[in-house]
Protein backbone atom coordinates (compact mmCIF):
# COMPACT_ATOMS: atom_id res chain seq x y z
CA UNK A 1 0.00 0.00 0.00
CA UNK A 2 1.16 3.60 -0.60
CA UNK A 3 0.21 6.92 1.02
CA UNK A 4 -1.26 8.26 -2.24
CA UNK A 5 -2.09 6.90 -5.65
CA UNK A 6 1.54 6.16 -6.48
CA UNK A 7 3.85 7.62 -3.84
CA UNK A 8 5.88 5.08 -1.84
CA UNK A 9 5.53 5.33 1.93
CA UNK A 10 8.50 6.98 3.63
CA UNK A 11 9.93 6.61 7.11
CA UNK A 12 8.34 9.95 8.03
CA UNK A 13 4.93 8.64 6.89
CA UNK A 14 5.27 5.56 9.09
CA UNK A 15 6.36 7.65 12.07
CA UNK A 16 3.40 9.99 11.65
CA UNK A 17 0.87 7.15 11.46
CA UNK A 18 2.40 5.39 14.48
CA UNK A 19 2.49 8.64 16.47
CA UNK A 20 6.21 8.40 17.20
CA UNK A 21 9.30 10.38 16.26
CA UNK A 22 11.14 9.61 13.06
CA UNK A 23 14.14 8.55 15.14
CA UNK A 24 12.05 5.96 17.00
CA UNK A 25 10.61 4.60 13.75
CA UNK A 26 14.12 4.36 12.34
CA UNK A 27 15.38 2.42 15.36
CA UNK A 28 12.61 -0.14 14.92
CA UNK A 29 12.77 -0.52 11.14
CA UNK A 30 16.48 -0.08 10.48
CA UNK A 31 17.88 -2.50 13.04
CA UNK A 32 19.34 -0.10 15.60
CA UNK A 33 20.88 -1.63 18.72
CA UNK A 34 19.05 0.96 20.88
CA UNK A 35 16.08 -0.47 22.78
CA UNK A 36 12.57 0.74 21.90
CA UNK A 37 9.61 0.17 24.24
CA UNK A 38 7.57 -2.82 23.11
CA UNK A 39 4.32 -0.87 22.68
CA UNK A 40 6.06 1.71 20.48
CA UNK A 41 7.76 -1.02 18.52
CA UNK A 42 4.42 -2.74 17.90
CA UNK A 43 2.83 0.52 16.70
CA UNK A 44 5.68 1.20 14.27
CA UNK A 45 5.59 -2.30 12.83
CA UNK A 46 1.81 -2.17 12.46
CA UNK A 47 2.00 1.18 10.67
CA UNK A 48 4.78 -0.05 8.38
CA UNK A 49 2.71 -3.11 7.48
CA UNK A 50 -0.42 -1.08 6.78
CA UNK A 51 1.47 1.35 4.56
CA UNK A 52 3.60 -1.22 2.75
CA UNK A 53 6.81 0.44 3.90
CA UNK A 54 10.04 -1.10 2.60
CA UNK A 55 13.40 0.01 4.01
CA UNK A 56 15.83 1.50 1.49
CA UNK A 57 18.79 -0.80 2.06
CA UNK A 58 20.92 0.99 -0.52
CA UNK A 59 20.46 4.27 1.34
CA UNK A 60 21.21 2.54 4.64
CA UNK A 61 24.45 1.19 3.19
CA UNK A 62 25.50 4.71 2.15
CA UNK A 63 24.74 6.16 5.57
CA UNK A 64 26.20 3.30 7.62
CA UNK A 65 28.90 2.14 5.24
CA UNK A 66 27.23 -1.31 5.48
CA UNK A 67 24.04 -2.86 4.19
CA UNK A 68 21.97 -5.07 6.49
CA UNK A 69 22.56 -8.14 4.32
CA UNK A 70 24.10 -11.33 5.68
CA UNK A 71 26.04 -13.86 3.64
CA UNK A 72 26.38 -17.60 4.27
CA UNK A 73 29.14 -19.32 2.32
CA UNK A 74 29.01 -23.13 2.33
CA UNK A 75 30.83 -25.91 0.55
CA UNK A 76 28.01 -27.67 -1.29
CA UNK A 77 24.23 -27.93 -1.55
CA UNK A 78 22.79 -30.51 -1.20
CA UNK A 79 25.24 -31.85 1.34
CA UNK A 80 24.34 -33.77 4.49
CA UNK A 81 27.04 -31.99 6.49
CA UNK A 82 26.26 -28.42 5.48
CA UNK A 83 22.46 -28.62 5.26
CA UNK A 84 21.80 -28.73 9.03
CA UNK A 85 24.22 -25.83 9.53
CA UNK A 86 22.29 -23.82 6.94
CA UNK A 87 19.04 -24.75 8.68
CA UNK A 88 20.45 -23.41 11.95
CA UNK A 89 21.61 -20.13 10.39
CA UNK A 90 18.39 -19.59 8.47
CA UNK A 91 16.26 -20.42 11.51
CA UNK A 92 18.10 -17.85 13.62
CA UNK A 93 17.77 -15.30 10.81
CA UNK A 94 14.04 -15.94 10.54
CA UNK A 95 13.59 -15.30 14.24
CA UNK A 96 15.34 -11.96 13.74
CA UNK A 97 13.43 -11.28 10.52
CA UNK A 98 16.72 -10.95 8.63
CA UNK A 99 17.41 -12.07 5.07
CA UNK A 100 20.41 -14.34 4.36
CA UNK A 101 22.06 -14.84 0.98
CA UNK A 102 23.58 -18.30 0.59
CA UNK A 103 26.42 -19.02 -1.84
CA UNK A 104 28.19 -22.28 -2.69
CA UNK A 105 31.95 -22.49 -3.30
CA UNK A 106 32.67 -26.22 -3.38
CA UNK A 107 36.01 -27.04 -1.75
CA UNK A 108 37.98 -24.41 -3.68
CA UNK A 109 39.51 -21.45 -1.81
CA UNK A 110 39.80 -19.46 -5.03
CA UNK A 111 36.07 -19.77 -5.74
CA UNK A 112 35.33 -18.85 -2.13
CA UNK A 113 37.49 -15.74 -2.51
CA UNK A 114 35.49 -14.69 -5.58
CA UNK A 115 32.22 -15.05 -3.63
CA UNK A 116 33.63 -13.04 -0.71
CA UNK A 117 34.50 -10.27 -3.17
CA UNK A 118 30.85 -10.28 -4.23
CA UNK A 119 29.69 -9.90 -0.64
CA UNK A 120 32.19 -7.04 -0.24
CA UNK A 121 30.64 -5.32 -3.24
CA UNK A 122 27.20 -5.65 -1.60
CA UNK A 123 28.61 -4.10 1.60
CA UNK A 124 27.26 -7.07 3.56
CA UNK A 125 27.09 -6.71 7.33
CA UNK A 126 28.06 -10.28 8.23
CA UNK A 127 29.65 -13.24 6.47
CA UNK A 128 29.39 -16.76 7.90
CA UNK A 129 31.87 -19.19 6.37
CA UNK A 130 31.15 -22.90 6.85
CA UNK A 131 33.46 -25.81 6.22
CA UNK A 132 36.99 -26.53 5.01
CA UNK A 133 38.18 -26.00 1.46
CA UNK A 134 40.96 -27.26 -0.75
CA UNK A 135 44.29 -25.47 -0.52
CA UNK A 136 46.26 -25.26 -3.76
CA UNK A 137 49.67 -26.92 -3.69
CA UNK A 138 51.46 -23.60 -3.29
CA UNK A 139 49.03 -22.39 -0.65
CA UNK A 140 47.70 -19.68 -2.95
CA UNK A 141 44.08 -20.75 -2.55
CA UNK A 142 44.23 -20.33 1.20
CA UNK A 143 46.05 -17.00 0.79
CA UNK A 144 43.30 -15.70 -1.49
CA UNK A 145 40.64 -16.74 1.00
CA UNK A 146 42.46 -15.14 3.94
CA UNK A 147 43.07 -11.95 1.95
CA UNK A 148 39.41 -11.72 0.95
CA UNK A 149 38.22 -12.15 4.54
CA UNK A 150 40.79 -9.62 5.77
CA UNK A 151 39.56 -7.05 3.26
CA UNK A 152 35.91 -7.73 4.17
CA UNK A 153 36.73 -7.29 7.87
CA UNK A 154 38.86 -4.18 7.33
CA UNK A 155 35.94 -2.52 5.54
CA UNK A 156 33.71 -3.01 8.56
CA UNK A 157 32.12 -6.40 7.86
CA UNK A 158 31.96 -9.09 10.51
CA UNK A 159 33.20 -12.65 9.93
CA UNK A 160 32.24 -15.84 11.75
CA UNK A 161 33.85 -19.18 10.86
CA UNK A 162 32.25 -22.58 11.38
CA UNK A 163 34.78 -25.34 11.93
CA UNK A 164 38.43 -25.36 12.99
CA UNK A 165 40.48 -22.54 11.46
CA UNK A 166 43.69 -20.62 12.11
CA UNK A 167 42.23 -17.27 11.06
CA UNK A 168 41.62 -14.37 13.51
CA UNK A 169 37.82 -14.33 13.55
CA UNK A 170 35.00 -15.52 15.78
CA UNK A 171 34.52 -19.26 15.44
CA UNK A 172 31.93 -21.92 16.29
CA UNK A 173 33.00 -25.57 16.09
CA UNK A 174 32.43 -29.03 17.48
CA UNK A 175 35.15 -30.84 19.41
CA UNK A 176 36.23 -33.33 16.74
CA UNK A 177 39.04 -34.76 18.86
CA UNK A 178 36.53 -35.60 21.58
CA UNK A 179 34.26 -37.18 18.96
CA UNK A 180 36.86 -39.85 18.18
CA UNK A 181 37.40 -40.54 21.85
CA UNK A 182 33.67 -40.92 22.51
CA UNK A 183 33.18 -43.46 19.76
CA UNK A 184 36.18 -45.57 20.82
CA UNK A 185 34.98 -45.58 24.42
CA UNK A 186 31.60 -46.87 23.31
CA UNK A 187 33.25 -49.68 21.34
CA UNK A 188 35.37 -50.57 24.36
CA UNK A 189 32.26 -50.61 26.56
CA UNK A 190 30.65 -53.02 24.09
CA UNK A 191 33.64 -55.35 24.34
CA UNK A 192 35.51 -54.55 21.11
CA UNK A 193 39.30 -54.31 21.35
CA UNK A 194 40.39 -54.38 17.71
CA UNK A 195 39.05 -51.75 15.31
CA UNK A 196 39.56 -50.54 11.79
CA UNK A 197 39.14 -46.80 11.23
CA UNK A 198 37.78 -45.45 7.95
CA UNK A 199 39.56 -42.13 8.43
CA UNK A 200 38.49 -40.03 5.45
CA UNK A 201 41.18 -38.00 3.72
CA UNK A 202 44.37 -36.62 5.23
CA UNK A 203 43.65 -32.93 4.54
CA UNK A 204 44.38 -30.89 7.65
CA UNK A 205 41.28 -28.74 7.24
CA UNK A 206 38.81 -31.63 7.35
CA UNK A 207 37.42 -33.25 10.53
CA UNK A 208 38.77 -36.72 9.71
CA UNK A 209 42.34 -36.31 11.00
CA UNK A 210 41.16 -34.77 14.29
CA UNK A 211 38.55 -37.47 14.87
CA UNK A 212 41.09 -40.17 14.02
CA UNK A 213 43.63 -38.64 16.40
CA UNK A 214 41.09 -38.64 19.22
CA UNK A 215 40.22 -42.28 18.53
CA UNK A 216 43.87 -43.36 18.53
CA UNK A 217 44.51 -41.48 21.77
CA UNK A 218 41.61 -43.23 23.50
CA UNK A 219 42.84 -46.61 22.26
CA UNK A 220 46.38 -45.96 23.52
CA UNK A 221 45.01 -45.01 26.93
CA UNK A 222 43.28 -48.41 26.94
CA UNK A 223 46.59 -50.11 26.14
CA UNK A 224 45.74 -50.73 22.47
CA UNK A 225 48.10 -49.71 19.67
CA UNK A 226 46.43 -49.63 16.27
CA UNK A 227 48.71 -50.54 13.37
CA UNK A 228 48.74 -48.53 10.15
CA UNK A 229 46.96 -51.44 8.43
CA UNK A 230 43.95 -50.67 10.63
CA UNK A 231 43.56 -47.13 9.23
CA UNK A 232 42.11 -46.71 5.74
CA UNK A 233 42.06 -43.30 4.07
CA UNK A 234 39.63 -42.29 1.33
CA UNK A 235 37.62 -39.20 0.31
CA UNK A 236 35.41 -37.70 3.03
CA UNK A 237 32.25 -38.72 1.15
CA UNK A 238 29.82 -41.57 0.64
CA UNK A 239 31.87 -42.72 -2.37
CA UNK A 240 34.94 -42.56 -0.16
CA UNK A 241 33.28 -44.93 2.29
CA UNK A 242 32.46 -47.32 -0.55
CA UNK A 243 36.14 -47.30 -1.58
CA UNK A 244 37.37 -47.78 2.00
CA UNK A 245 35.07 -50.77 2.49
CA UNK A 246 36.40 -52.32 -0.71
CA UNK A 247 39.94 -52.01 0.65
CA UNK A 248 38.80 -53.44 3.99
CA UNK A 249 37.43 -56.49 2.18
CA UNK A 250 40.62 -56.81 0.10
CA UNK A 251 42.63 -56.91 3.33
CA UNK A 252 40.60 -59.89 4.49
CA UNK A 253 38.29 -58.04 6.91
CA UNK A 254 40.99 -57.84 9.60
CA UNK A 255 38.59 -56.71 12.36
CA UNK A 256 34.96 -57.18 13.36
CA UNK A 257 34.41 -53.49 14.07
CA UNK A 258 34.72 -50.42 11.85
CA UNK A 259 34.73 -46.83 13.07
CA UNK A 260 33.86 -44.36 10.29
CA UNK A 261 34.77 -40.72 10.99
CA UNK A 262 31.57 -39.52 9.28
CA UNK A 263 28.09 -40.87 8.59
CA UNK A 264 28.55 -40.16 4.87
CA UNK A 265 31.56 -42.50 4.87
CA UNK A 266 29.59 -45.09 6.86
CA UNK A 267 26.70 -45.02 4.39
CA UNK A 268 28.98 -45.80 1.46
CA UNK A 269 30.82 -48.45 3.45
CA UNK A 270 27.56 -50.18 4.43
CA UNK A 271 26.49 -50.38 0.80
CA UNK A 272 29.80 -51.98 -0.25
CA UNK A 273 29.88 -54.44 2.66
CA UNK A 274 26.29 -55.47 2.00
CA UNK A 275 27.12 -56.12 -1.66
CA UNK A 276 29.75 -58.61 -0.51
CA UNK A 277 27.24 -60.57 1.57
CA UNK A 278 28.54 -59.25 4.88
CA UNK A 279 25.82 -59.05 7.55
CA UNK A 280 26.14 -55.65 9.18
CA UNK A 281 25.89 -55.66 12.94
CA UNK A 282 26.65 -59.38 12.98
CA UNK A 283 29.70 -60.10 10.80
CA UNK A 284 30.94 -56.53 11.15
CA UNK A 285 29.93 -53.78 13.58
CA UNK A 286 30.01 -50.28 12.12
CA UNK A 287 29.51 -46.71 13.35
CA UNK A 288 29.58 -43.14 12.06
CA UNK A 289 29.61 -39.53 13.20
CA UNK A 290 27.06 -36.70 12.73
CA UNK A 291 23.62 -38.41 13.03
CA UNK A 292 22.47 -37.34 9.57
CA UNK A 293 18.78 -37.27 8.72
CA UNK A 294 19.54 -39.89 6.04
CA UNK A 295 20.20 -42.45 8.80
CA UNK A 296 16.46 -42.80 9.35
CA UNK A 297 16.32 -44.96 6.21
CA UNK A 298 19.35 -47.16 7.00
CA UNK A 299 19.18 -50.81 8.07
CA UNK A 300 20.53 -51.78 10.49
CA UNK A 301 20.18 -48.47 12.33
CA UNK A 302 23.63 -46.88 12.54
CA UNK A 303 25.40 -46.13 15.79
CA UNK A 304 26.78 -42.59 15.60
CA UNK A 305 28.00 -39.56 17.49
CA UNK A 306 25.22 -36.99 17.30
CA UNK A 307 26.60 -33.52 16.62
CA UNK A 308 24.53 -30.34 17.16
CA UNK A 309 24.92 -28.85 13.66
CA UNK A 310 21.75 -26.76 13.72
CA UNK A 311 22.84 -25.25 17.02
CA UNK A 312 26.26 -24.55 15.49
CA UNK A 313 24.61 -22.58 12.69
CA UNK A 314 22.33 -20.66 15.04
CA UNK A 315 25.17 -19.76 17.40
CA UNK A 316 27.33 -18.59 14.49
CA UNK A 317 24.54 -16.24 13.40
CA UNK A 318 23.99 -14.83 16.90
CA UNK A 319 27.74 -14.47 17.48
CA UNK A 320 28.02 -12.50 14.26
CA UNK A 321 25.40 -9.99 15.40
CA UNK A 322 27.05 -9.55 18.82
CA UNK A 323 29.59 -6.78 18.32
CA UNK A 324 30.63 -6.47 21.94
CA UNK A 325 33.98 -8.29 21.92
CA UNK A 326 37.35 -6.79 20.96
CA UNK A 327 39.08 -10.18 20.52
CA UNK A 328 38.09 -13.24 18.45
CA UNK A 329 35.83 -15.61 20.37
CA UNK A 330 35.40 -19.37 20.06
CA UNK A 331 32.35 -21.44 20.95
CA UNK A 332 32.96 -25.21 21.19
CA UNK A 333 30.00 -27.59 21.17
CA UNK A 334 30.01 -31.28 22.01
CA UNK A 335 28.42 -34.47 20.74
CA UNK A 336 27.16 -37.66 22.35
CA UNK A 337 26.99 -41.28 21.22
CA UNK A 338 23.72 -42.86 20.15
CA UNK A 339 24.03 -46.66 20.19
CA UNK A 340 21.94 -48.50 17.61
CA UNK A 341 21.67 -51.93 15.98
CA UNK A 342 24.86 -51.68 13.91
CA UNK A 343 27.05 -52.16 17.01
CA UNK A 344 25.77 -55.02 19.18
CA UNK A 345 27.90 -56.19 22.11
CA UNK A 346 31.00 -58.05 20.90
Amino acid sequence: MTTGHSRVATLADVAARAGVSRATASRVLNGSSRIVAEDLRARVLAAAGEMGYVANTAAQAIVRGRSGSIGLLVGAIPDDYFNPIAVGVLGAAQRRQVMVTMAVSGDDHSKAAEIIAGFRAQRAKLLILSGSRRVDGDGSGKDLLAEGLAAFSAEGGRVVLIGTHDLPYDCVRVDDHEVGRLMVQRYLDLGYRDLTIFAGDRAAGTPGPRRTAGALEALREAGIELGSDRIIHSPFTRDGGYIAAGEFIRRGRPTKAVLCVADSIALGAMARLRESGIVLGSDVAISGVDDLVALRDVTPALTTVKLPWEEVGAKAFELGLDEGASQPREIVLHGHVITRESTPPA
